[in-house]
Formats: C-alpha cells, sequence, structure tokens
C-alpha cells in the first residue's frame, strides 16, 4: 500500500527485454534507500513493482507483459515518482493507493492559474464512472483531489511545491499518464452489484 505523496523523483536509465516482459534500471534519485531490501515494494508512476536488484543508488525491477499493456511511462530517459510502501505507524497523508494502476490517461490542458497549474486529465469511459468532485485519483502516483469533472474529463490543481518534487513540472498537452482511481469507489460498485 501508498499514499500518493511522492518521496523522490528517479530516472529510468535502462530497459531491458526480458523473457517475460522487461527489466528496468533506476537511478533512485534522492529517495532513501535505508532499510530498502531486495523483494521490497516500490511505486514507479503509480506502479507497484519489486525490488529485483540494488546497488544504490541504482535499483532494478522486471516489469510484466501484462503490467506494459496496462501502464505508461517505461522508457529509458524517463523521469518518474517515486514512493516506498508504506509501513505499519507511517502516516497516512494523501490517500489509500494500491499500486494497480487502472488505466492510462491523456493530459487534455495545462494552464497556469498563478503560481498553480490545472491539470484535465481524460480517461477511458470504463473509468470516468469511479472519479467524483472532490473525490480521490492518482495520477502517476501522485494523491490528488478532483475539483471538476466533466464527462471522462477530470481536473486538478497542482500547487508549486506539487510541480517541484514530482515529475510534473515538464507535463504538456497529450503526454499519457497512469490513473488508479479511488478503491472505495471499484468496492462500492462491486457491493451494489449483489443485492440480498
Amino acid at each position: 500500500m501508498f499514499t500518493g505523496i511522492i518521496q523522490a523523483v528517479g530516472r529510468i536509465v535502462a530497459v531491458s527485454p526480458t523473457a517475460g516482459g522487461v527489466r528496468i534500471g533506476l537511478d533512485s534519485g534522492g529517495l532513501a534507500l535505508d532499510g530498502v531490501r531486495i523483494g521490497d515494494s516500490i511505486a514507479i508512476n503509480g506502479v507497484c513493482l519489486t525490488v529485483v536488484g540494488l546497488a544504490a543508488p541504482r535499483l532494478a525491477f522486471d516489469v510484466s507483459r501484462e503490467t506494459l499493456a496496462c501502464v505508461t511511462g517505461f522508457t529509458a530517459g524517463a523521469r518518474v515518482n517515486l514512493e516506498k510502501a508504506l509501513r505499519v505507524g507511517d502516516g497516512l497523508d494523501g490517500h489509500i493507493v494500491s499500486g494497480h494502476v487502472d488505466g492510462v490517461g491523456t493530459v487534455t490542458r495545462f494552464d497556469a492559474v498563478g503560481d498553480n497549474r490545472t491539470l484535465a486529465v481524460e480517461v477511458p469511459r470504463e473509468l470516468a464512472k469511479y472519479v467524483a468532485r472532490k473525490g480521490s485519483v492518482a495520477v502517476d502516483g501522485v494523491s490528488l483531489t478532483v475539483n471538476e469533472v466533466d464527462g471522462c474529463v477530470f481536473e486538478v490543481n497542482l500547487i508549486p511545491h506539487t510541480l517541484e518534487t514530482t515529475s510534473f513540472g515538464a507535463l504538456a498537452v497529450g503526454m499519457k499518464l497512469n490513473i488508479e482511481v479511488d478503491m472505495l469507489a471499484r468496492y462500492a460498485e462491486r457491493l451494489s452489484q449483489f443485492k440480498e
């Protein structure tokens, strides 16, 4: 489990094919690696992956074909948002994020509003029903509050701190982003499918 509060921005330095997908090599940037071991989970742009190689500041992860088919952003040179998994006793500053990306959205607007930015993202129709005004959404692993929703497009506000401490400073219209909807919405829908 994660919170969607980004701890560092890293960079993918290598992508190598494997029998089951790819292995990515990652420069962990400023991510504190004390206590990180092989087998630990780290969210990379919102995708929960298992550490399979560790030679600080470098980390390695295997990414399956199934995961690659559902996400975006795993290319050499890409800047990525990083978060270590929650541990018992850690604060929950964002919202509960599983690291299981639901789909990919597309940036439709990225407008300056004073020091802030308004980010508009179009999501696939099958995900749009889970996005609610004033609800939570994880975008490339970042916990955000939805300001507005219009059909399949939602808007969030990005404050200067978020722009400085995530990969979002380099966003542009047309870019693809990993989207994880609020898990409470998914469970509510599933429960509503069963009548007693």
